[in-house]
């Protein structure tokens, strides 16, 4: 392809509005363009990228055996309110009524639409199993769409569903797609990372996220170097932080800590360790009528306990019984379970009406200090079992880098990453709900099976980006960048020997198949390899008049600082070696 018939829209400066290095360099290469909160134009360079990504994605999903269709992106409003998500999801649904006022919306994923084509087209176990896959546009209606196409509105993404028999058929798709997911990602040459995670709005019985590691990452990512364990933060399972309890050797005490609440400036106060406190967390699980109202005076407190430098994971407090949609505790709630102010209270002394959560790493503390249920007042010395009983045991907390790996084989890590893929088992959730059943070997009605598994694509590039760029621009792994090799003349419009060489040069190319795009736009060459810098063309070949008095061209790579000197008639096979 030649320069001039690409539609070169570099800029010098990022728009103000670009806040992280992908959505700055996408829109400094000409990748998009904005027209809308959340919402781009891909550009022609951007498409080629998305393209190349589209392709190596089709090519494994088709190898492992999955069956690409096409689902609408307006989608009726009845099949979501079926399976119960037309409401639950929130405003992230676009919802739209058509002239006749019937409900749609413009999909962010496609079980619905997948499980009602299964009901209807799947009625027999012999048809069983089968993945219906799309590479389709979707729409979240974000609160505040930023950093451009890595949280944008409308995005491309794969998305796949599988369909068995049983649960033994389900976990054997999901193992087909995780490995899929691997051969994707190692043939997009990004480091990435496969983590246990939770399932969210999505639903299911299990799930993992694929995230592509960098350091401007939204996801904190756990591994362990020493083995194979890895979770996103939500999902990462908290040992106790205590290797050992210890035995009590204290009494316990009350004490004035008057006008003091935060457990920090009470541990100063008592010139304790901050390790020592723990923080009580008082939440509330209102009660509802049969009419759906709730139902006022009549919510269910419970206090959680988390030592003092320890964080509250949320997603793991919504698994506990009863705190699914847990809220926090009014101050006026507080007073009347806990008798005492936000700041003094305290898990010692509380009634039957008061369900008591410890943190692991709590139930391991002695001699530990907390609110005494008296505005003003702390106890220290506190011992489970002399002073309170057992609360009920869960992981509440966030892992913090050096706790134990749950395998036992090491200490935890934590590290950034982008989450680009998402792998669920989803069970039987929308089979059931949407009644997408099938005849069994014994003639017997079942409901589907189910599995979902989802790639951002546009995504994948700006995650790409983040990990990989220097201070010149992009650096686009080959698989996919939007050409291999760019062809640099240099007075190109002004030396008949320089055009020729480099348009022999093109012609070879392409005849072997390389992506090669000539820029043939008569530009300085400083401007010229700035611009292909920051696109990120992996391979440079620059063509000029003084090297090819020697009977040589320069190759460069992208990531290197020196350009190599190689003769004109071995520059084809110099390229085909690396590009392999």
């Amino acid at each position: 392809m030649k320069a001039t018939q690409t539609f070169i829209l570099t800029l010098k400066e990022a728009p103000a509005d670009a806040e992280i290095v992908s959505h700055q360099l996408m829109m400094r290469a000409g990748m998009i363009r904005k027209i809308g909160a959340g919402i781009y134009n891909y550009m022609p360079i951007g498409l080629r990228v998305i393209r190349k990504v589209e392709e190596i994605v089709r090519q494994e999903m088709n190898r492992a055996g999955a069956i690409e269709m096409l689902m609408p992106f307006v989608q009726p409003g009845e099949l979501w309110e079926e399976s119960g998500r037309l409401q639950k999801m929130g405003p992230e649904l676009l919802r739209i009524k058509d002239r006749h006022d019937r409900d749609f919306v413009l999909q962010p994923t496609s079980e619905e639409v997948v499980t009602d084509v299964a009901r209807n087209e799947i009625k027999s176990y012999k048809q069983l199993p089968i993945n219906l896959y799309q590479i389709q546009s979707k729409f979240r209606d974000e609160r505040r769409p930023r950093f451009g196409v890595m949280r944008g509105r409308e995005f491309l993404m794969k998305d796949a569903y599988s369909f068995d028999k049983d649960e033994e058929g389900m976990r054997a798709s999901y193992a087909k797609m995780f490995e899929a997911y691997h051969r994707i990602f190692e043939r997009l040459g990004l480091n990435y990372r496969a983590v246990a995670a939770d399932n969210g709005a999505i639903g299911g019985s299990g799930s993992q996220e694929f995230h592509v590691i960098a350091d401007t990452g939204e996801d904190a990512i756990v591994y362990c170097k020493d083995s194979e364990y890895a979770a996103n933060l939500e999902a990462a399972q908290a040992l106790s932080a205590i290797k050992q309890s210890q035995t009590p050797q204290e009494s316990i005490e009350k004490v004035a800590t008057p006008g003091i609440s935060k457990c920090e400036d009470v541990a100063k106060f008592l010139n304790q360790a901050l390790e020592k406190t723990v923080k009580t967390i008082a939440f509330a699980a209102d009660s509802f009528d049969e009419h759906g109202q709730i139902i006022a005076g009549k919510a269910k407190i419970f206090a959680v306990l988390l030592r003092a430098d320890h964080e509250l994971n949320e997603v793991k407090l919504k698994k506990v019984p009863g705190l699914a949609d847990f809220r926090m505790a009014t101050e006026s709630e507080i007073l009347n379970a806990f008798g005492a102010a936000p700041g003094s209270i305290g898990p010692v002394g509380l009634g039957q009406d008061v369900t008591v959560i410890a943190d692991l790493t709590v139930l391991d503390m002695t001699d530990w200090i907390c609110g005494a249920n008296e505005t003003g007042f702390h106890f220290q010395g506190v011992n489970w079992e002399r002073d309170l009983s057992k609360a009920i045991a869960r992981d509440l907390r966030n892992v913090i880098e050096g706790d134990p790996s749950p395998d036992g084989k090491g200490t935890l890590e934590i590290c950034r990453g982008i989450e680009v893929g998402h792998v669920f088992m989803l069970g039987t959730k929308y089979s059931e709900s949407m009644k997408a059943n099938f005849l069994d070997e014994h003639g017997k009605s079942k409901p589907l099976v189910m599995g979902c598994y989802g790639i951002g694509v546009t995504r994948l590039l700006g995650a790409a980006i983040e990990q990989c760029h220097d201070d010149k621009g992009i650096i686009w792994p080959a698989s996919i960048a939007p050409f291999q090799v760019v062809i640099c003349p240099v007075s190109y419009d002004r030396s008949d020997i320089v055009k020729k060489t480099a348009d022999t040069l093109y012609e070879q190319m392409m005849t072997a198949g390389i992506e090669v795009v000539i820029d043939d736009r008569g530009e300085r060459p400083g401007a010229m390899f700035a611009d292909w810098e920051l696109i990120g063309v992996p391979y440079r070949v620059v063509v000029g008049e003084r090297s090819l008095k020697e009977g040589f061209v320069e190759v460069q790579a992208r990531t290197e600082a020196a350009a190599t000197q190689v003769p004109v008639d071995q520059v084809l096979q110099t390229l085909q070696n690396l590009l392999q």
